[in-house]
C-alpha cells in the first residue's frame, strides 16, 4: 500500500470518526447539554465551596481574636487607675465569664475551623477558673478528642491539673505519664513530668525526688531540668 492511500484511510477514518461523533451529539444533544450544566455546576460548587470555607476561617479568626483580648484584658486594682479606652474587668472571675461566653459562641458556630477548636479549649479553661469544674472536664475531654496532637495535650494536661486540684490525684498521674511518654510541641516530656513530680509531692514524696532528679542530671540545660533541681533543693 503506498503513502497516498495510507493517508486517504486515515483521512477517511477521521472523517468517518468526526461524523460519527457529531451524529451521536446530534441525537442525544439533550444529554450532551446536561452533561456540560453538570460538569460546570460541579467546578461552580468546588470553588464556592474553597470560598466558603477561607471566608469561615477569615470570620472565625476575628472573632477569636475579640475572645482572647477579652481574656486577656487587665483586672483593675484598688487605686490603679484605668487607661482611657482600655478593657478591663473587676475580677479575673469575671474577665473568665465575659471570655467564656464568646469561646462557647465561637465553638459551636466555627465547629469545624482549627479557631473553633482552639475556642473550644480555652472555654475549659475558662470554665476552670469560674469554678465549674463538671463543666470544665466535659469541655476539656471533648478539646482533647477534636484537636490535632498538640491541641489534644494541652486539653489533656488542663484535665490533668484539674483533677489534681479536684482530688483525683491517680487520674491526673495517669495522664501525666502518657504526656511524658508522647511529647509534643505544646507539651515537651520534661513540662509533663515536672507536673507530674508536683502531683507526687503529695502523694509520693520519694517519687517526686526521683523523677526531679532524673531530670536535674538528664536535661540539666533546660529549664525543666532547673526547676526540677530547685525543687529538690526544696524538698531536702
Amino acid at each position: 500500500m503506498d503513502t497516498q492511500t495510507r493517508h486517504a484511510i486515515k483521512s477517511n477514518a477521521l472523517i468517518d470518526s468526526t461524523n460519527s461523533a457529531l451524529g451521536w451529539l446530534e441525537e442525544h444533544k439533550s444529554e450532551a447539554i446536561t452533561f456540560a450544566v453538570v460538569a460546570l455546576a460541579v467546578v461552580a460548587v468546588g470553588v464556592g465551596s474553597i470560598w466558603f470555607f477561607q471566608h469561615r476561617q477569615e470570620e472565625a479568626a476575628v472573632a477569636f481574636g475579640n475572645a482572647m483580648d477579652i481574656y486577656s484584658a487587665p483586672v483593675t486594682q484598688p487605686g490603679v487607675p484605668s487607661q482611657p479606652g482600655q478593657r478591663t474587668y473587676p475580677t479575673s472571675a469575671a474577665r473568665a465569664e465575659a471570655a467564656n461566653t464568646e469561646f462557647v459562641k465561637i465553638a459551636s458556630t466555627y465547629r469545624s475551623t482549627s479557631y473553633g477548636k482552639n475556642a473550644l479549649y480555652f472555654a475549659g479553661l475558662t470554665d476552670m477558673e469560674m469554678g465549674q469544674t463538671s463543666k470544665a472536664e466535659t469541655t476539656l475531654k471533648q478539646a482533647a478528642d477534636r484537636g490535632d496532637k498538640n491541641l489534644s495535650a494541652l486539653a489533656n494536661l488542663a484535665l490533668a491539673n484539674l483533677y489534681n486540684q479536684d482530688g483525683r490525684s491517680s487520674e491526673a498521674i495517669a495522664i501525666l505519664t502518657r504526656l511524658a511518654a508522647h511529647p509534643t510541641t505544646t507539651v515537651p516530656a520534661g513540662e509533663a513530668k515536672l507536673q507530674l513530680a508536683s502531683v507526687y509531692e503529695k502523694t509520693n514524696p520519694a517519687q517526686a525526688k526521683k523523677i526531679y532528679a532524673e531530670l536535674k542530671d538528664k536535661d540539666k540545660l533546660t529549664a525543666a531540668g532547673q526547676i526540677a533541681a530547685a525543687k529538690l533543693q526544696e524538698m531536702h
